[in-house]
């Protein structure tokens, strides 16, 4: 029999079975899609309602340009949520990984004004974008001397993982992206590939760049999660791990679970060794913001581990911890 089989194979071998998919991980989807909404704040209480009635956990965020977010829940909860999606959303951008533990604590339904910031108006990937390249012929492409690779994620999330040969813009927010562009000179570099990790970045960078006069502008489809997931570990030209919006910090190939944490001052992921700094101190401070928090917020943050603390030694959730989960990872793939 084939369970017969699998129950000698390591662990992780029995991960990527199907079956064990199924059976005993919580599903991670990761969604987005540009599409005119005039109505998502009436669609705000429905989703929020088939959420909670699903016990389905993480972040959605609406606005008139479409939808955005990352939740997490049981297979029959995701499979109902995207049941519902797939009434309104005829090309949702969906990808699917798994956890062992929930990594949200809470659900939220956000009405923005827009679903990725980038803040510049008239910017409609609904309209025009950029050009899709699969995962398959990503590698051709970014391989050719000729292509500026660029990376359009933050500073943070770059440190841990990024393309063979890729351009680091160093930006802090995607905000940030828009004036990059402008150092950029559109003569030298007329063809430029970009990626973010699931897509929704590169739809409204692309449009931008484009209208900067750049020629050729081509972005990852799915961005670095759906390369992880189908390019073989042989193949890839991924160097480290990527950043992820959720509990599980960073996913490295195949999307497993990479050994990070967050750090609870500045969100920086921490490798083992980081935690081991004389400046990291658990839900208070790390090497990346101890000399940039005032002695007063260090107070305060360690005020509230010992809150957490004291509360999970209870076998409670203190109210801050759940406020610090739900909100830390509002970010966009």
């Amino acid at each position: 029999m084939t369970k017969a089989t699998d129950k000698s194979k390591p662990l992780a071998d029995l991960e990527k079975l199907p079956y064990f998919k199924l059976m005993t991980k919580i599903v991670v989807a990761a969604l987005y899609q540009f599409k005119h909404l005039p109505d998502y704040k009436d669609l705000q209480p429905r989703l929020k309602k088939l959420c909670d009635q699903h016990q389905i956990k993480g972040t959605l965020l609406l606005a008139e340009e479409g939808i955005n977010g990352t939740v997490a829940g049981s297979r029959a909860s995701i499979n109902a949520l995207k049941d519902f999606l797939n009434m309104r959303f005829d090309n949702l951008e969906y990808k699917e990984s798994f956890a062992k533990d929930m990594p949200f604590r809470r659900m939220k339904v956000r009405l923005k004004k827009e679903i990725v910031t980038l803040g510049v108006p008239d910017v409609d990937p609904i309209q025009m974008g950029g050009t899709y390249v699969t995962p398959k012929d990503w590698n051709d492409l970014i391989s050719d001397p000729e292509v500026l690779v660029l990376d359009t994620r933050n500073n943070y999330e770059v440190e841990i993982g990024t393309f063979k040969g890729a351009i680091n813009p160093k930006i802090h927010s995607f905000r940030e992206f828009p004036q990059y562009v402008k150092t950029l000179d559109k003569k030298k570099y007329r063809c430029v590939a970009m990626f973010c990790t699931g897509g929704i970045r590169c739809e409204k960078a692309s449009f931008y760049m484009l209208s900067q006069g750049f020629e050729k502008v081509y972005h990852l489809k799915g961005g670095i999660l759906k390369y992880l997931e189908e390019v073989p570990a042989k193949k890839s030209l991924w160097e480290g791990d990527c950043f992820v919006f959720d509990g599980r910090v960073a996913v490295g190939q195949d999307l497993t679970l990479a050994h990070y944490e967050s750090c609870h001052g500045c969100r920086h992921p921490l490798s083992k060794k980081e935690t081991h700094s004389p400046l990291y101190e658990r839900g208070v401070s790390c090497p990346h913001c101890y000399h940039r928090t005032s002695p007063q917020k260090k107070a305060a943050a360690r005020q509230r581990q010992q809150q957490e603390d004291l509360a999970h030694a209870r076998g409670k959730k203190h109210i801050g911890a759940i406020m610090l989960s739900s909100t830390r990872f509002i970010r966009h793939s």
